[in-house]
């Protein structure tokens, strides 16, 4: 393991190369990691369908959904939340304020995509309808949790999920090892699911695969009061965006300054 100073530096050094990636590879990258996401998403809420207490329920969650982000950093893809850190790298004049916002734009479709693609394909293979459509249930009761949250609730969970989640991509800079990095990331990433604050790319699928079960299997006895395209993607998507960059961009101004920034 190295400091946080040499982690924070390492990171600097990466955000110059996602700022200066081809569009076309930085998309595809951006796609997949959409997609690991989402699969991720998928099987902690499968492993929780029949738990009934809760907060075991939260817990068990919690300990399968940090394969996301294990699978975005080990294969080198492209997560909005996570390069939101680029602004460590435009900070340290190393990359320029119009090379971050076209990652991200570009990251951020491509993330949306990914996840569309994958709770579409489970809309299509009937993997909602496992456990007598329970699962189906599930997924819908949590679209509809996201998209009835007020603005202020969903901006301040996505402010405090992204520092934990950009946390953990720093701390994964610390380590040269594929399990130090794997180990670095799983406490944070744990710790905004338990709690249940608001990452925008997992809501991409949380939610869209609760509007694609609704459509193809019902309510199955869920009140979906609220779950519409339009609240997906203004009253949840808009607010949980802004507070991860918020959240990711408060993170790396701090890291930079306490870390790289030399005051005379």
């Amino acid at each position: 393991m190295i400091s946080t100073k040499e982690g924070t530096k390492n990171y600097s050094k990466a955000g110059i190369i996602k700022g200066r990636m081809s569009i076309p590879r930085m998309f595809v990258l951006a796609v997949m990691a959409g997609m690991f996401i989402a699969l991720a998403g998928v099987a902690s809420t499968t492993a929780t369908v029949s738990i009934k207490e809760a907060s075991i329920a939260r817990l068990v969650a919690a300990l399968i959904f940090p394969a996301g982000l294990s699978m975005v950093i080990i294969n080198g893809t492209e997560l909005f939340t996570g390069n939101n850190l680029m602004i460590i790298s435009v900070l340290n004049r190393k990359e320029k304020v119009r090379e971050m916002f076209r990652n991200w734009i570009v990251v951020y479709i491509g993330n949306f995509a990914g996840s569309l693609m994958v709770t579409g394909l489970c809309t299509l293979g009937n993997v909602y309808a496992l456990f007598d459509n329970q699962l189906a249930a599930s997924v819908i009761s949590t679209a509809v949790t996201k998209c009835n949250l007020s603005f202020t609730e969903a901006f301040i969970k996505a402010i405090l999920c992204n520092i934990l989640v950009c946390f953990a991509v720093l701390m994964t800079m610390m380590s040269d090892t594929l399990p130090g990095k794997i180990a670095a990331l799983y406490l944070p990433i744990m710790v905004f699911v338990i709690c249940g604050f608001e990452h925008s790319v997992a809501n991409m699928s949380y939610i869209s695969g609760g509007l694609f079960a609704d459509m193809a299997y019902g309510n199955v006895g869920v009140d979906t009061t609220g779950l519409t395209w339009f609240n997906f993607l203004i009253s949840n998507m808009v607010p949980v965006t802004l507070g991860n960059i918020v959240g990711g961009c408060a993170t790396g101004i701090a890291c930079w300054y306490t870390n790289i920034h030399r005051i005379d």
